[in-house]
């Protein structure tokens, strides 16, 4: 019985692995079957580095979005990782038993609060601090890389607290038994031992913020435009698609999902760079 048991599982284990990876197989050949057409009709350099968004018009150029994702992302990033970095290591090696679980709950929670509320929070309270000390409108590209920065805390927290947790008590023990302090062991012992976990929660982050819709759309301007400051409105490539999908025909509709082909390669890539990575720091070590 035990051995028709371990049998029936694998079956089970197997069927559902074939499931996800059928589903990104889909996903793959919906956007580029769909996508690719259109940047062959629209042209791929004109697509692809066109400064014009202007569908009345047929002029389809998305490096306006492409720009304003790569920006408001690594604003994000620069925002949150080292927040998130040092919250892990104060709850993983730091934080006192009686706040860890709320501090933990809190953190899980926010993982949980839908980004409309997150957009709905920048809209009230982030755009208007933002309009009354720097001026403008308040909806700006930092509007959107503050916002994504406390939306993404949660991913990367709880996977670098996960990574520092793994780290061998040793390690630590070892270093403090050759004269380094408390805070030298965890920041030049630990965290280097723990990079690859690290290195994935950000990396996870990096796709949380790169496809943010609804915060951003509410947040950042919505202007389809090259950007020109941290005060001025941008539009994502995800915003692009969730503004204009709804009424798109044609032509407009094929360079929308093309525009999903683009953030789709831009996700292959940060994959593809943390395996390298990840490869690299097991030959060094």
């Amino acid at each position: 019985m035990n051995h028709l048991g371990e049998k029936a599982m694998k079956v089970v284990f197997l069927i559902a692995a074939c499931a996800s990876v059928l589903a990104v197989f889909l996903i793959c050949v919906f956007l580029f079957a769909n996508g690719l057409p259109a940047m062959g009709k629209i042209g791929p350099l004109k697509f692809l580095f066109g400064t014009e968004w202007r569908p009345t018009n047929d002029k389809f150029g998305i490096l306006p979005m492409i720009v304003a994702s790569i920006y408001v992302t690594a604003g994000a990033i620069l925002i949150g990782v080292p927040i998130a970095l040092f919250t892990s290591v104060f709850m993983a090696r730091y934080c006192p038993k009686k706040i860890y679980k709320p501090l933990k709950s809190g953190i899980e929670l926010m993982a949980g609060v839908p980004s409309i509320v997150y957009g709905y929070f920048g809209l009230v309270l982030l755009v208007p601090l933002i309009r009354q000390l720097f001026g403008g409108t308040g909806s700006s590209m930092l509007a959107a890389c503050i916002l994504l920065g406390i939306m993404i805390l949660p991913t990367i927290i709880g996977v670098t607290e996960s990574a520092v947790r793994s780290v061998p008590e040793s390690y630590y023990e070892g270093s403090l038994a050759l004269g380094a302090t408390k805070e030298r062991s965890i920041f030049f012992v630990m965290l280097p031992a723990a990079k690859s976990g690290i290195l994935a929660g950000i990396v996870l982050g990096i796709g949380r913020a790169i496809g943010e819709t609804m915060a951003v759309i509410m947040v950042a301007g919505n202007q389809p435009r090259m950007p020109k400051g941290l005060l001025q409105g941008v539009r994502t490539m995800t915003a692009n698609i969730v503004t204009e999908m709804g009424y798109a025909s044609g032509l407009h509709r094929e360079a929308l999902i093309a525009t999903g082909v683009v953030l789709f390669v831009f996700i292959l890539i940060i994959n593809l760079s943390l395996s390298l990575l990840n490869r690299r720091a097991e030959y060094a070590n």
